[in-house]
């Protein structure tokens, strides 16, 4: 449970350049993929007010606050749970489909969520709540090798052979902490004390495992073109290479999408001072031909 709604704040990441790169025209209908605490959503329903956007969260503590943060809205905004790679459009059509990928906030400072190593918690890490896989099962079930290739592959942590083996030399483990200190207490000293914490690579590669972000992702941008209608835009901001790659490659290989944005774009520096989680996002743009 959410301890008060006022834990559930997120700041969204590039705001005006996720409504300049919708074109947003009058009656139109969009579709917000990633609709955290309905940062983005407000956004398009505030900017123009003959719009309407279908709004999606596979986690269900998200889509609830949203819900009560939207409701002046009425019926210009509907919702729907679960993970977007499943999504069904059935007859709908948008004219533009936005997808703010990785980690809220929120669900960052609520240690009990198990996302950070910054706060104690259960090792979950799940995003669905009502999905069985959690954390904690990858790591004190998993094989040494299954271990350092997750962490190599999906962290792109260079140490992951030696993290992999004091995780099987330590566990079981229970709590992010546990898991942290450990991953922390296996590295060169110059590793420790580096600008990111020695377990951040480890909990992504986790986190990516337990909700199976890449896979999704995938599925997701080669369906979602076909919910668009012609000239219909889609924008996704990435946090991490392995994001943006995919996203990259699909945009580029896709018969039915043009890319608009040849670079990605980033924030502004104003925007990375007041919002330091917006520093790795990127932001690619397409559109149906």
């Amino acid at each position: 449970m959410l301890k008060t709604e006022a834990n559930f704040i997120h700041e969204s990441v590039l705001p005006k350049e996720i409504i300049d790169s919708l074109n947003i025209i009058d009656n139109a209908s969009y579709l917000d993929v990633t609709l955290g605490a309905g940062g983005h959503t407000n956004l398009i329903l505030s900017h123009n007010n003959t719009v309407k956007v279908m709004a999606i969260d596979r986690d269900i503590q998200a889509l609830h606050f949203a819900q009560k943060n939207l409701e002046n809205y009425g019926n210009r905004v509907d919702f729907w749970q679960g993970n977007f790679a499943n999504f069904q459009p059935l007859n709908l059509r948008f004219d533009g489909i936005i997808a703010d990928l990785g980690v809220s906030s929120p669900q960052l400072d609520q240690g009990e969520r198990g996302f950070s190593f910054r706060h104690d918690g259960d090792l979950d890490m799940r995003m669905d709540t009502s999905q069985s896989l959690m954390a904690k099962d990858i790591v004190n079930r998993w094989q040494e090798k299954q271990l350092a290739d997750l962490i190599y592959l999906y962290g792109e942590e260079r140490l992951s052979r030696r993290i992999a083996k004091t995780i099987i030399e330590k566990r079981p483990f229970s709590t992010t902490l546990e898991l942290a200190n450990a991953i922390a207490s296996c590295v060169p000293s110059k590793y420790r004390h580096g600008k990111i914490h020695p377990a951040t690579r480890t909990f992504q590669a986790l986190r990516i495992k337990v909700n199976d972000e890449l896979a999704s992702l995938e599925k997701f941008l080669q369906i979602a073109p076909s919910w668009l209608k012609p000239e219909g835009r889609i924008a996704v901001i990435s946090f991490h290479s392995l994001e943006d790659r995919i996203v990259k490659n699909q945009f580029r290989d896709h018969p039915n999408l043009k890319i608009i944005t040849k670079k990605p774009i980033i924030p502004s520096i104003e925007e990375q001072k007041s919002n330091p989680r917006s520093r790795s996002a990127k932001l690619r743009v397409a559109y149906r031909i």
